[in-house]
């Protein structure tokens, strides 16, 4: 194969990114774009010796899964919805698909269990208009209009779009009402390769429950010239809560500044996953499928079983969102995370609902546990300290091995592990079956459809 070869291909898999993969004469190719069951036509762009990349040019011969009129035409030149063109039952199945086959080859979990404690995947009844929360760039097209929209995949190019599939509707008001008051007043976009020019970002959050809603500008300055006229102006939408500015002057592209400075209203708002009322700044970390997360956090808080006598530890704790649903039913709940604003709003979160039987601890997960573990030996003349459950919702690479090692000595009963990258999950199951903990139940959970993201929940018990 050679590069600019035209081929014919049959697509038999997806990729971990949501590629197509089929193979021509033994020669396997990955096409972007490309869904199971598609026959395509494509340009190869790279070619490697065992495999290669191209690009599709004409469907042939499209899937049985292929839709036909996808809700969002931007999908395809945005890259946020990698798999919005697959009928959304074998989007699921591909995602169950995906956590199994990483439990089976990374995790090496016998097929004979996964077959026995793996559950159907949680989907949405309703999989778009999902998300509480948008982070949309600000720039400048070619003719000099001021723009906002998604970045194309791979690329900090801005697809021109105030209406993402994804969103909730009122983003698209919001998003022209600053784009009209910039034009207005003269207030230009941020231009990265130059390092000039005033808003970089908008961030919009959404309260599903109590229909709050915040607008942060994110600005390259200390201040918005007639940011009083917008403030006035987003404030008629009904719902608006909060209006901020997140100073960022840095020549970075992470999106949000450190200082957040109020432009009307307050500096948060509020919302519910279940009984639970979170307050959200514009730094917090918090879930953006809120129908989703109360089903992933529900599954957390079953699999925990627990009975109201019980320690568990919270690892990557966050806001308390996990803490706090387990604070309902245990005697005591730990919560541990590393970022400083994150356990303010736990402990404040926690005082808000009246929960007492839940403290925080500021600090790495992998660091804070096992000088616990050492203290609390130190103190209490060589007895070691127990948890009766630990939920563990780490960032996408996982748990260290040290703080898996450290879970195993403080030997819970139960193991709740929570995951966005069902790879490491399965690396980090692998270690602990090894330590004495089988896995009992498994089920992946939807919490972002059309996207090749999944999360899983699992229970593993210490074996007796």
């Amino acid at each position: 194969m050679q590069k600019n070869d035209m081929v014919t291909v049959t697509i038999e898999d997806m990729g971990t990114s949501g590629e197509g993969i089929g193979k021509v004469d033994g020669y396997t190719l990955f096409i972007k774009d490309a869904i199971i069951g598609d026959v395509v036509e494509a340009k190869i762009m790279k070619a490697k010796k065992n495999y290669g990349y191209a690009r599709l040019m004409n469907i042939l011969a499209p899937s049985e899964y292929r839709v036909k009129n996808p809700e969002c035409s931007m999908a395809r030149k945005c890259g946020g919805c990698q798999i919005q063109e697959m009928e959304y039952g074998r989007q699921l199945q591909f995602k169950m698909d995906k956590v199994r086959g990483n439990l089976m080859r990374i995790g090496e979990v016998p097929e004979e269990l996964l077959d026995r404690v793996m559950e159907p995947i949680v989907g949405m009844d309703e999989p778009f208009h999902y998300r509480n929360k948008a982070q949309f760039p600000v720039g400048t097209d070619k003719e000099g209009n001021i723009v906002t929209g998604f970045y194309a995949g791979r690329t900090h190019s801005i697809i021109p779009n105030t209406d993402c599939s994804l969103g909730v509707p009122v983003n698209e008001k919001i998003l022209k009402c600053i784009l009209a008051f910039m034009e207005e007043y003269g207030i230009r976009a941020y231009d990265e390769e130059k390092h000039s020019g005033l808003v970089r970002h908008v961030l919009i959050r959404y309260g599903f429950t109590t229909k709050e809603i915040m607008v942060c500008l994110v600005i390259n300055g200390n201040s918005l010239p007639c940011g009083e006229i917008l403030a006035e102006r987003l404030a008629q939408i009904p719902g608006m809560t909060s209006i901020t500015l997140s100073i960022n002057k840095e020549k970075t592209n992470v999106i949000m500044g450190n200082q957040i400075k109020p432009l009307w209203g307050q500096t948060y708002i509020t919302d519910y996953i279940g009984n639970i009322k979170y307050q959200i700044s514009p730094l917090s970390f918090y879930q953006v499928n809120p129908i989703q997360t109360e089903k992933l956090y529900g599954l957390a808080l079953e699999y925990a079983d627990l009975h109201g006598n019980e320690t568990v530890w919270d690892l990557y704790c966050g806001i308390g969102t996990i803490s706090l649903f387990l604070a309902q039913r245990a005697k005591k709940v730990y919560g541990v995370e590393i970022v400083p604003q994150a356990i303010d709003d736990a402990k404040n979160n926690a005082k808000i609902n009246g929960i007492t039987n839940a403290e925080f601890y500021v600090g790495k997960a992998e660091e804070v546990l096992p000088e616990y573990y050492a203290a609390y030996e130190r103190e209490h003349g060589g007895k070691t300290a127990h948890a009766d459950v630990i939920v563990v919702d780490p960032p996408r690479k996982g748990c260290e091995e040290s703080l898996l090692q450290t879970m195993v000595d403080m030997q819970p009963d139960r193991i709740v592990y929570v995951s966005c990258d069902s790879a490491t999950l399965a690396r980090d199951v692998k270690h602990l079956r090894r330590c004495g903990y089988e896995l009992e139940r498994v089920r992946a959970v939807d919490q972002f459809p059309h996207t090749v993201h999944v999360e899983t929940v699992c229970l593993l018990s210490r074996v007796k």
